[in-house]
């Protein structure tokens, strides 16, 4: 019985497929927050909670708040004080909380579940559980390249983000 990984799969493909149709960038940032949580309980559910507990401190946590920041940081200006207040309807966090509110339900039944009795073993697909040890040594011996571009990348997206955001010191002072 494996409906919790399908279940959050389901979740995932779903919210990937929102960020990239949404127009508005804080709805897609809340969909991938969504995503980025739904590949988390994929790792539970595989058997690496270890991988699942990074996925969330990392991805849904520190770079989420990175990508926030430089949303924050391109300062659409007071035009776009009205839209915002929008976003603070219930219409904006409608779909992430029912999104959340079932990967919840999934959590709480694998962590209620018992593993140890052999009619339970079959709950998890994995066969092994996969600690600290195999991720670093993976991380840092076989994908030791392409971590090293995925943080190039960030960087790179970052200073991009910052330089196509600055606004002329002069622009806004005529604005005023």
């Amino acid at each position: 019985m494996i409906w919790p990984f399908y279940l959050m799969a389901i979740v995932a493909i779903v919210s990937t497929l929102r960020v990239v149709t949404n127009a508005n960038p804080v709805h897609a940032l809340l969909s991938l927050i969504v995503s980025l949580l739904a590949v988390a309980g994929i790792f539970l559910t595989i058997g690496a909670p270890f991988a699942a507990a990074l996925e969330v401190i990392v991805y849904a946590g520190a770079i989420m708040v990175l990508f926030v920041f430089v949303v924050m940081m391109l300062n659409l200006g007071r035009e776009t004080e009205e839209q915002e207040r929008k976003w603070l309807s219930s219409d904006a966090w409608a779909y992430p909380a029912l999104m959340c509110f079932l990967m919840g339900l999934c959590l709480v039944w694998m962590l209620g579940s018992d593993y140890s009795n052999s009619s339970a073993q079959g709950l998890m697909i994995g066969t092994q559980m996969i600690g600290p040890k195999e991720v670093g040594q993976a991380l840092f011996t076989k994908y030791l390249l392409l971590v090293e571009v995925a943080a190039m990348l960030l960087l790179a997206a970052l200073v991009a983000a910052f330089h196509l955001g600055k606004r002329d010191p002069s622009a806004e002072e005529e604005q005023q």
